[in-house]
């Protein structure tokens, strides 16, 4: 028997905030992590911590799911200890990035076992699973996704984008690949201004009052990587993995997409020389090591003396 109204499973970076607005707006979880620290902030929070992923299922009716990585979705979901060996957890939301096979391959599996899979990944990094700003893209039968609405929108805004699983994993791929070919490109251009003796925080300035503005100039730079913190919260190879899952598809749906190529290309370099757990945003540093140059603020005495 049921006893929460949702159960979390995965507790990292982007789940356990998310998590924590769902308790904030008043509803019970259940929650599972392998990680004990992420479980034991969980709990002083209020919610119930469950020994497994299954365990966390049987008590609700709904799962949430925010896993890392295709093999991990499929393996907490359809494994030998998986959400569908639990008699709960009838609609799971898998908010994890997978591509849209994998989510059609995992929502027939549950279709199988009378259970339903609802698309919905998310887009807005760690900080916008702090403050309930993610975009939400999700896909689902319509009975099984109007009554999670009015609980997903303390997360974020949701775009309702299709009818089946796979849809919602499309337009996140989609979605990665774009912000991440606006990351790689003012990483490369800001150098170049950089090695140039233009001013940061002026390029930045410009970029954003003119047409070369995106999410890396107004976001990104601004607050991950002109402070040389590179903490965006998204690591190298998950941004190579969404890249990957994109140009899969485009591959399989016959649309050519050099520039998409390029961008993974620059993601790879990236995690192959900094290595896997390298912030996405890090992309700068391999073009600064190549141009032998950094991108670098002003000092402050420097600027109150202009």
């Amino acid at each position: 028997m049921t006893s929460h109204d949702f159960c979390f499973i995965g507790l990292g970076t982007m789940g356990r905030p998310m998590a924590t607005r769902l308790l904030n707006a008043g509803y019970s979880l259940i929650c599972y992590d392998p990680n004990a620290e992420s479980c034991a902030t969980m709990q002083a929070a209020g919610a119930t911590i469950a020994s497994s992923a299954q365990e966390a299922a049987a008590a609700a009716p709904v799962a949430l799911l925010s896993l890392p990585t295709p093999d991990v979705v499929r393996a907490v979901i359809c494994g030998d200890a998986g959400l569908l060996g639990a008699e709960g957890a009838a609609i799971i939301v898998d908010l994890s990035t997978t591509g849209p096979q994998v989510a059609k391959e995992i929502a027939a599996v549950a279709a199988e076992q009378g259970r339903t899979l609802v698309d919905c990944p998310i887009s807005g990094g760690a900080e916008g699973a702090r403050n309930g700003t993610l975009a939400l893209m999700l896909a689902g039968p319509e009975a099984a996704v109007t009554p999670l609405v009015p609980a997903l929108e303390h997360l974020g805004n949701v775009f309702r984008v299709g009818d089946s699983a796979g849809q919602g994993q499309t337009m996140k791929v989609l979605n990665n690949l774009m912000s991440t070919a606006a990351l790689a490109i003012t990483s490369e251009t800001m150098v170049l201004g950089a090695k140039s003796g233009l001013d940061p925080d002026s390029m930045i300035a410009v970029f954003n009052a003119g047409s070369g503005r995106n999410t890396a100039t107004t976001d990104k730079f601004p607050k991950h990587v002109l402070t040389r913190a590179f903490d965006f919260g998204m690591s190298i190879a998950l941004s190579a993995k969404d890249a990957r899952l994109c140009l899969e598809e485009a591959d399989r749906m016959g649309v050519p997409m050099p520039v998409g190529t390029a961008v993974r290309q620059m993601l790879m370099l990236t995690r192959d020389h900094l290595g896997p757990d390298a912030d996405m945003t890090e992309i700068l540093r391999v073009v600064e090591q190549w141009a032998k140059v950094e991108v670098h603020r002003k000092p402050a005495s420097q600027e109150a003396a202009q």
